[in-house]
Parts: structure tokens; C-alpha cells; sequence
């Protein structure tokens, strides 16, 4: 037969009192924070779910940084891209008003001068900042503006490419100025055409491509002779001869040789030479303007050589256009990349949020519940108690 001494269920009582109230405690302490988890000891499985869920929101607060950062830097970019442009399109203009026969060398020397003030003005685009102390066409890195007005041309002191961000995708912090600016290809993307040596009043238009397939890359020259009343021309090709020799000149005809055709206009004299080269990207939008501004600023500039200026100059500055217009495409392309690419930063955020929520967050009905069970354990225990607590001899002693 066991023996219950009165201290022993005295201490009973308040063991069982103390898990009682440790217990309502906790429950309440849930209640207040209301998180499941206060401690890894509570639920360590849980709390590494946790753990691994606030990590991945804090890649997805870096991404976003790296989006917003990106965005600042690519929407500067876009409207450069759009003023210069804007600028080229007031050289072609200008350059255009500068084919009008009725203009003399005055009004051609003031163009001149608007175009040098344009190509100023492009090369205050070229080099223009970010706003943080960086240039926006830096490409991957330099100390000073970018672009430099060199004794021979504008050339890019920036390394080519692009610096990107850090984060889990690559965005650019800088764009390619080189690139854009200085790489366009030259003539009509296929093939230049140029006057060498002309001395008559002829031109050579930009020409084109009929046939891809028949292109051969290699460099042809279209020379002239005038004699005995008649103008014939004869088309070499890398200096061997063609089909095409001594054949009976007329202006605008169209040459075709080899899926190529251009044309020739005006009065050719005796040994007047064109070429016909590959194309290469190594077309300078300055350069361009340059060539423009020299050639318009010459009081001798005979009609043929007017007309070959302005030929030229019409195809390189949409050439040099096209290729700014198709950087400005590409940084609008990127602009729509980075929403996309905040829109699913936002998204994994969400999730982590959601992950994490599911581990350490607390169901507050069931844990409304499960506080009442354990008020009402911990009254009962204590009624229990002090009933125990009566249970003395001496209250039955006389």
C-alpha cells in the first residue's frame, strides 16, 4: 500500500500548476505575435523552411534593386538614342536643301555650318551622363567622357560592351556607344559606291542588291572613256575584265553586274573612275557629318561633285540613322525585358512570402482554441489545488 504524504501533493499540485500556466504562456505569447515559431527549438523543420523562404526574398528585393537600377540607366538611354535621332534627321533636311541648284556657295557654307553645330550637339549626346557621376555610352568602363573629337575623327576611348548588374539576371547598367555611334555599315549595307578620280560632272548613286545569290564580295571599278564622239564604260572586277566592257554610256541607265546595280548620272569625262567595294560596319555617324560639312564648305564645288555629295551624304546619314534607331529598338526591347523581369521578382517574392507564412505563421482559430483548452486546464488545476490544500489534520482536530 503506497503513501501519499501532504507534501508530496502539495507539489504535485503546483508542478501541475506551473506546466499549466507555462503552457497558457506560450499559447498566449503565440497569440501576441502571432507567429507558430518564436525559437528553432519550436519547430526546426519549420523554422529551415522559414529561413530558406526570407532568402529567397531577399534575392528578390536584389533583383529588384538590379531592375530599378537597369531602368534608370536604359530609359536615359532610349531618349538619347531619340534625340540623336531627332539630330540626323535635321542633317538629312539640311543636306537635302543643299542639292538645290539655286543655292550658291554662301547658302552652302551656311548649311556647312549648321551641320558642324549638329555634330556638336551629337557628340554632347555621345557623351552624356547617367546623372550619378558615370556616362550613359561607357560601355564597359572609362574614366572620362567616352567619345573624343580626335585630330582625325571622333573615336570611342571606352572599352566595347556593356556592364550589367549583379543580380540572378543580367541587366545593363551601360550601353555600347562604339556601336551605335561609330559601327554602322557603310554604303547601302552590301556595297559602297564612291568617285575616284572624277573630274567630269558625273555621279554615282548609293545602288542596290537584285540578286543575293550572285553577289561575289569582291571590288569592282567602273572607268569611262570619252572619245570619237561617244562615251563608253567598262566594269572591272577585283581588276580583271567583265562582260561588261566598252559598253555605250547613258545617264540613269541602271549597271547590273553580279546581283549588284547602281547608277551612273551626268556628263563623265575621259578616265573618270568608280568603285564598288564590300560593305564593312565601320560607318562614323561624325564622320558622316564631317564629310558633309568639308565638301559644302568648298566655294568650288562643280555641280557632278555637289551632286555626288549629297548622294552620299543622304546614304551614309540614313545608314548611320538606321543604326541608332535600331539601338533605340533595342533599348525599348529592354525596357519591356525589365518589367517582365520586375514582374517575376514580385512573383517570387510572393511565393517566399507565402512559403514562409505557411511555416511560421500561426492559425489563429485553432490557436484561439487551443489557448481556451489550456485556460480551462490551468482554472481546473488550480480548483484542484486548492482543494488539496484543505485536505489537513489539523482542520480536524479539536
Amino acid at each position: 500500500m503506497m503513501r501519499i504524504s501532504t507534501a508530496s501533493a502539495f507539489d504535485t499540485g503546483i508542478a501541475t500548476l506551473q506546466q499549466r500556466q507555462g503552457d497558457l504562456n506560450a499559447a498566449q505569447q503565440q497569440l501576441t505575435s502571432g507567429k507558430r515559431i518564436s525559437r528553432l527549438s519550436d519547430d526546426p523543420v519549420a523554422a529551415a523552411r522559414a529561413e530558406r523562404a526570407r532568402a529567397a526574398q531577399a534575392r528578390a528585393d536584389a533583383d529588384q534593386r538590379g531592375v530599378d537600377a537597369s531602368r534608370a540607366i536604359v530609359a536615359q538611354v532610349e531618349s538619347a538614342f531619340g534625340d540623336a535621332g531627332d539630330l540626323m534627321q535635321q542633317a538629312r533636311e539640311l543636306l537635302v536643301a543643299a542639292g538645290n541648284p539655286s543655292y550658291g556657295p554662301s547658302e552652302r557654307q551656311g548649311i556647312a555650318q549648321q551641320l558642324a553645330a549638329i555634330r556638336s550637339q551629337l557628340l554632347q549626346v555621345a557623351n552624356r551622363g547617367d546623372g550619378a557621376g558615370g556616362w550613359l555610352f561607357s560601355g564597359q568602363g572609362v574614366g572620362a567622357a567616352p567619345f573624343v573629337d580626335a585630330p582625325g575623327g571622333v573615336i570611342d576611348a571606352a572599352t566595347s560592351g556593356t556592364t550589367h548588374t549583379a543580380s540572378s539576371e543580367a541587366l545593363p547598367l551601360a550601353a555600347d556607344g562604339r556601336a551605335a555611334f561609330l559601327e554602322a555599315r557603310s554604303g547601302n549595307g552590301v556595297f559602297v559606291t564612291a568617285a575616284s578620280g572624277v573630274t567630269g560632272s558625273a555621279w554615282i548613286d548609293a545602288g542596290g542588291v537584285t540578286d543575293p545569290s550572285a553577289l561575289t564580295g569582291l571590288p569592282y571599278s567602273v572607268q569611262f572613256a570619252v572619245g570619237g564622239g561617244s562615251t563608253t564604260y567598262t566594269v572591272l572586277r577585283n581588276g580583271g575584265a567583265t562582260a561588261l566592257t566598252n559598253v555605250p554610256y547613258v545617264s540613269g541607265q541602271a549597271i547590273q553586274i553580279d546581283g549588284m546595280s547602281f547608277t551612273v548620272n551626268g556628263v563623265p569625262a575621259n578616265g573618270d573612275n568608280f568603285t564598288i567595294a564590300p560593305s564593312s560596319p565601320t560607318l562614323s555617324a561624325f564622320d558622316a557629318l564631317d564629310r558633309a560639312v568639308a565638301a559644302l564648305g568648298n566655294p568650288g564645288l562643280g555641280p557632278g561633285a555637289l551632286a555626288q555629295t549629297v548622294a552620299d551624304g543622304l546614304r551614309d546619314l540614313d545608314a548611320a540613322a538606321q543604326q541608332l534607331n535600331g539601338a533605340r529598338a533595342t533599348a525599348g526591347s529592354w525596357l519591356q525585358r525589365l518589367d517582365n523581369v520586375e514582374q517575376r521578382a514580385a512573383g517570387q517574392k510572393l511565393l517566399a512570402q507565402t512559403e514562409q507564412s505557411n511555416a511560421e505563421d500561426l492559425d489563429m482559430v485553432h490557436a484561439i482554441s487551443d489557448f481556451q483548452l489550456k485556460q480551462s486546464g490551468y482554472d481546473a488545476a488550480l480548483r484542484a489545488y486548492s482543494m488539496v490544500q484543505r485536505l489537513s489534520l489539523f482542520d480536524y482536530l479539536p
